[in-house]
């Protein structure tokens, strides 16, 4: 996935359709907040479903916003993400962008 366009002179700024989804811009802004989050974290804090959290979590690993790190912990899965500094970039961007469409 790639991030959105650059507008033309003159046009609305252009949002990143990565993060403007609606439970992505939710996990980005709170992982914009947190160095570092786990699965059960984000899971409990967004009242998502896991296979909801999987899929938006993969879009955003493979946009390059966010990074995953898997391990074991007596004998358990854990996997934590993190944003990129691409990512908070683009979030940075994104809102920047939000305010100047809404005048905010």
């Amino acid at each position: 996935m790639t991030p959105a366009p650059a507008s033309a002179p003159g046009e609305p700024p252009a949002l990143d359709p990565v993060i403007h989804e609606a439970t992505r811009l939710r996990l980005v802004a709170v992982l914009n907040e947190c160095e570092v989050a786990d699965f059960n974290f984000l899971l409990g804090t967004l009242s998502l479903t896991r296979g909801n959290l999987s899929v938006h979590m993969a879009k955003l690993v493979a946009a390059g916003y966010i990074e995953e790190t898997k391990e074991f912990v007596n004998r358990k899965p854990h996997t934590e993400y993190r944003l990129t500094p691409a990512g908070g970039a683009a979030y940075k961007q994104y809102i920047k962008n939000w305010q100047n469409l809404t005048g905010g």
